[in-house]
Formats: C-alpha cells, sequence, structure tokens
C-alpha cells in the first residue's frame, strides 16, 4: 500500500505541475477572480479531503480490489479472459460508472447540494477539477467499492483508473488555450477543456451536458454532447447562477453550502 500511495502521489503531483505551467503559459480565458484567493480556498478543501480520505475511506477501493480477487467475486470473474481484455473493459466500466455518477449528481436534489461546491468555482483551472465536498468524496468512494465489487475489478486496473481520473480531471477542467483543430481531434477520444467548460456554464441546459470525465464517447452515446457554448467561450459566465460572489464561496460557506436553502429566486431540483 505504501508503495501504491507514492505512485499515485507522483502522478498527482507530476500532473499538477505540468498542467498549471501549461494554463499560466497560455490561458484561454482572462482570469475573472484573484487567482491567489481561488487557489487558497481550493487547495485549503482539497487538503482537508485528503486528510479526511486517510482517516477514513482512503485505500478502500483498493482493498476491496484485492479481497475480489482473492475470492472470485464480481461479474469478470464469472467468465474466462485474457487478462489485458479485462483490463481494459474494466477501465471502460469504471469511466461509465463515473459517468452515470455525475449524471445522477445533477439528477437527484441531494446529491446536487453536495455536488454545487464543484459548479461554484466562478473560474475554471486545474484545481477546479478536485475541488470537491468531502461528503461528495465519501458517497465517491463507497460508490466505487459497491462497482469494483459488483464487476470483480483487480487492483491493477483500480490503481490505473485512479491516476487516469485524477489526471483527466485536472486537465479537463484547465484553463488552456488549445487549438481548435487539434481540439476537435482530441475530443473524440477524451474530454478536453474546452468540451467540459460548457459543464461550467451559469446556463442549465449546458451544466446538464458533457458529463464525462475521461473518454467523451459516453456524452455521445447518450446524448448529453454539447460542442460548443452558447455565448462562446470567452465571454460563457461560470459557475451557478445564485453564487457569484467570490466574498461568499470561502473555505468555510462552501463546507456549508449544501445544507443552506436555494435562494427563493432560483429553481434548481
Amino acid at each position: 500500500m505504501g508503495d501504491e500511495a507514492v505512485w499515485r502521489l507522483s502522478i498527482f503531483l507530476g500532473v499538477l505541475v505540468l498542467v498549471a505551467g501549461w494554463e499560466w503559459a497560455r490561458p484561454k480565458r482572462a482570469w475573472r477572480e484573484s487567482r491567489r484567493l481561488r487557489w487558497g480556498i481550493n487547495l485549503g478543501l482539497i487538503g482537508l479531503n485528503v486528510l479526511i480520505q486517510r482517516l477514513t475511506l482512503g485505500a478502500a477501493a483498493v482493498v476491496m480490489a484485492v479481497h475480489v480477487q482473492s475470492e472470485g467475486w464480481g461479474l469478470l470473474n464469472l467468465v474466462e479472459l485474457p487478462y489485458w481484455f479485462k483490463f481494459v473493459l474494466g477501465l471502460l466500466l469504471l469511466d461509465l460508472a463515473i459517468y452515470l455518477q455525475h449524471v445522477l449528481s445533477h439528477a437527484l436534489p441531494a446529491f446536487w447540494r453536495l455536488h454545487q461546491v464543484h459548479h461554484a468555482d466562478l473560474d475554471l483551472d486545474v484545481t477546479t477539477g478536485l475541488r470537491f465536498h468531502p461528503l461528495e468524496i465519501l458517497i465517491s468512494l463507497l460508490y466505487k467499492v459497491a462497482i469494483i465489487a459488483a464487476l470483480g475489478i483487480d487492483p491493477l486496473t483500480v490503481l490505473v483508473f485512479e491516476a487516469l481520473l485524477n489526471a483527466a480531471s485536472m486537465f479537463s477542467h484547465a484553463n488552456l488555450r488549445i487549438s481548435a483543430k487539434v481540439d476537435q481531434i482530441v475530443r473524440w477520444f477524451v474530454i478536453t477543456p474546452d468540451m467540459h467548460r460548457i459543464h461550467h456554464s451559469i446556463h442549465r441546459d449546458e451544466t446538464d451536458s458533457n458529463f464525462g470525465f475521461f473518454l467523451s464517447c459516453w456524452d455521445r452515446l447518450f446524448g448529453t454532447y454539447r460542442a460548443q457554448p452558447r455565448d462562446g467561450h470567452d465571454n460563457m459566465v461560470l459557475g451557478l447562477e445564485y453564487y457569484q460572489q467570490q466574498q461568499k464561496l470561502g473555505l468555510k460557506n462552501l463546507l456549508l453550502l449544501p445544507f443552506r436553502p436555494f435562494p427563493s429566486t432560483v429553481r434548481r431540483h
């Protein structure tokens, strides 16, 4: 477990530094908010989540995968298949499961209360990809544990998927300027920043689109794909229509946000 933690931390820090440097050098949009203030809030929330996971369910997904492998649980252990095929299929099924979880996070009021913490960011950058309420993180861990047990995902597949998911989330939320031609090619395979930025629009129909985290095929397959924002990438407003003041979105307020009523002027879930 120690080697696994070092491996995951190294990949995480490497991607964070690489993407942060890239968006500093070639940002897509002008920054609306103070980056120092936002990074303080987002990194504070990320640090709190890491601490809570370490003290609670941090290794639960890998532990379950080890147990599943030793006991022969799950659908993939019911049939004889080459390991490479199970590995690829396991990655695809886990990514589909995360897509479906994301859709439910928007569709179910209780889950949206937690998920709105992620959407309340008024700018997007590499730190937004890791900005989630601690309760949502724990629920997501339990969900992944259940999926791993049901499908029979092996430990290596889980480790690779976790690393891919974190890296993809940081990349897709980054404020990166990528040429339109390159973006159009890449988004046929994985979620690009221009594709995912639409998901963070204040317009409800745009927020409820482009749910994928890593592979883009699920949005196309299930009809939730949107190619471009109606207001254009440079002019679109990000965040939630009912929380547009940064001073109201500090770390303490973000932790309390799911437990506060929505403003009376807003119809949301």
